[in-house]
């Protein structure tokens, strides 16, 4: 049998970790691999475009960040446009893509990507292509699993990130904001600010009044707290507003400036000395954590283990500590977003962190 696999959608630490447990899983089946190149657009020049992958192509991987097959969120499969927002994709695409599988021999496509590539992988399954999906994001923003490979890199990039503003900033006695990603979850801000020792967290799924952040750090600084850390999910919204975005909004909104904005009203609230700091794509780059590598190579392994038994149109899931599968379906109708009155928020609270609502 030959099995294909590609990667959609942002890249994420933990990518070729998956790409090795998928080579090593058909290799002991006897089954061929081809790693399409730049996600799905490798299905559709004439023959495809693809590297063949075998164990020895794959040694040492596991480590690497990024992926050895390319990935873009733009192009011809592009069916997520924005927030619940689907774009069918045309039988044009799916009809040239459908061709060269056939040429190639390829019987089913692994398909690692988030909500949005996830949704292509849907259409794909829906039109007669055997899909499996494995679940990529580093927001832990999927529903239908507890957890995505690339989430624990970046939040100890960020825990790594405030380890190093909050000697700074006690050094100069400053208030220091820390913008990270998320789009519009709050995981990483939340896991990221608990293990980095943050003050104030804020979350897009918290309303949060800046005057009690402000009324905050004036308490700390009574107390001789001088300098305080404050971590912000870049789709939070300041006084319950707009998003803050970055370019034109023709396509799928490009969050970030949440941070400065933050800055800039403590400072004149506060009166104290304030620094924004975004942390942007470096939570996506470097090596993986080793949580993240082993979890990649389960769900790779996994997915090989779908198609042998015919799993089709259904995404690889993590549930208590268990690596299972469950409909793609369930995992694109809508973001698993933080609960604001769930253990993380009340382990935030009992620490003393602000989240801005009080």
């Amino acid at each position: 049998m030959k099995i294909g696999v590609l990667n959609s959608g942002g890249d994420c630490p933990g990518l070729n970790a998956v790409i090795n447990g998928v080579v090593g899983a058909a290799d002991k089946l006897g089954w061929e691999v081809y790693g399409f190149i730049d996600g799905f657009e490798g299905l559709l020049p004439e023959g495809g475009d693809y590297l063949k992958l075998t164990p020895d192509d794959t040694i040492g991987i596991g480590k690497l960040g990024g992926t050895i097959l390319g990935t873009t969120n733009k192009g011809h499969f592009a069916a997520k446009v924005g927030v619940g927002d689907v774009a069918k994709i045309p039988e044009e695409i799916m009809s040239k893509a459908r061709e060269n599988m056939k040429l190639l021999g390829v019987e089913a496509l692994v398909v690692i990507g988030g909500d949005g590539s996830l949704t292509t992988a849907l259409q794909m399954n829906q039109e007669g292509f055997n899909v499996v999906g494995v679940p990529k994001t580093i927001d832990n923003d999927l529903q239908a699993t507890a957890m995505s490979f690339g989430f624990d890199s970046a939040v100890t990039t960020v825990v790594d990130g405030l380890d190093r503003l909050q000697t700074t900033g006690q050094s100069h006695k400053r208030v220091m904001v820390l913008e990270v990603m998320g789009r519009h979850a709050g995981w990483i801000a939340l896991w990221g600010g608990i293990g980095g020792g943050a003050h104030v967290i804020l979350l897009p799924e918290i309303e949060f009044d800046l005057e009690n952040v402000a009324e905050h750090i004036k308490r700390r600084e009574e107390a001789g707290q001088r300098s305080t850390l404050v971590v912000v999910a870049e789709g939070a919204r300041v006084g319950g507003g707009e998003l803050i975005t970055k370019g034109d909004g023709a396509s799928e909104v490009t969050l970030g400036g949440v941070g400065e904005v933050v800055a800039h009203h403590l400072e004149a609230m506060t009166g104290k000395d304030t620094r924004s700091c975004v942390l942007g794509h470096l939570q996506r780059g470097g090596s993986p954590t080793a949580i993240d590598r082993i979890l990649g190579a389960r769900f790779g392994v996994k997915a090989v283990k779908m198609i042998e038994s015919g799993e089709y149109g259904r995404m690889v899931s993590y549930q208590a500590y268990h690596v299972d599968s469950v409909p793609i379906e369930e995992a694109v109708h809508q973001l698993r977003l933080v609960n604001p009155t769930g253990e993380m928020v009340d382990t935030a609270r009992a620490l003393g962190i602000c989240m801005g609502d009080r």
